[in-house]
């Protein structure tokens, strides 16, 4: 637990506080890992763990890591199988109440954790909650706006799309003590799985207030059609869609970003 004698008064409310664990999977990602790290040490709520998985890293990664390691709660830096599986090594380190993942080339607000929180302990059923979302600003590798994304997760509408945004996202412990870590078989879409899994029963609430920035520059087309094609998978998987009605659906997805990439 990171101490801190300088919080606001109004942390009075919330002393017998949750615990939050914040892990960030990453690999090669010297350009912005820096500013990433320095926006999670710098939050106003201090009660957390830091853990960052590094995949092997071969450029300045490590240095940067380092450089802070006696602020975090634990660091890695081995080969995995891709993201969902540094994930996983990082939840079964984790200590705290809650879970945030941050990607590494992403940041946070300064209030961020402070604003989950909040609105947490003073939830009617917080005792209950699965998962809370908030609002994020989806950035250029400039961090100059794209657009802003979130809104309050509903079944129905979460069967066929995914709003909510990983960084912009807080998991109870309780939630991947009921339906398990994340399937590693997924590249892109594991999140996006792991919580169809729940389907109606994910207790969840929405914070209506932006908390971070996610860089999304530089998407590739491969990995655009890779994340349609896991997407159908974990719809199927789950039961969201019938798996007659998924591979249709899937071929007509693939066909309409062929037209908006090549056409």
């Amino acid at each position: 637990m990171r101490k801190h004698e300088d919080q606001p008064k109004e942390f009075s409310e919330i002393l017998s506080s949750p615990k939050i664990t914040i892990i960030t999977a990453v690999y090669n990602a010297e350009k912005y890992l820096d500013s990433c790290i320095s926006s999670i040490l710098n939050q106003t709520y201090k009660n957390f763990e830091y853990i960052i998985i590094d995949g092997g890293s071969t450029d300045s990664t490590l240095s940067i890591i380092k450089k802070y390691q006696n602020q975090l709660t634990h660091w890695v830096s081995e080969p995995d199988k891709g993201i969902y599986d540094a994930w996983n090594k990082g939840l079964a380190k984790a200590s705290g109440d809650w879970i945030a993942f941050v990607g590494a080339d992403d940041q946070l607000y300064p209030d961020a954790l402070y604003s989950y929180v909040q609105h947490i302990v003073h939830h009617p059923n917080q005792n209950m909650l699965d998962f809370v979302s908030s609002r994020i600003e989806l950035v250029n590798m400039d961090l100059s706006l794209i657009e802003v994304v979130g809104e309050t997760w509903e079944w129905e509408r979460f069967r066929h799309q995914m709003i909510t945004w990983h960084v912009g996202t807080f998991h109870s412990k309780q939630l991947f003590i009921k339906y398990g870590f994340f399937d590693t078989e997924y590249k892109i879409s594991g999140d996006y799985e792991l919580l169809l899994r729940a389907k109606n029963q994910l207790v969840t609430s929405f914070i209506d207030k932006i908390t971070a920035k996610m860089r999304v520059g530089g998407v590739s087309s491969v990995n655009l059609f890779k994340a349609s094609s896991e997407t159908y998978r974990a719809k199927i998987k789950n039961d969201a869609i019938s798996l007659v009605k998924g591979n249709l659906l899937m071929v007509f997805d693939k066909l309409r970003l062929f037209i908006r990439i090549y056409i």
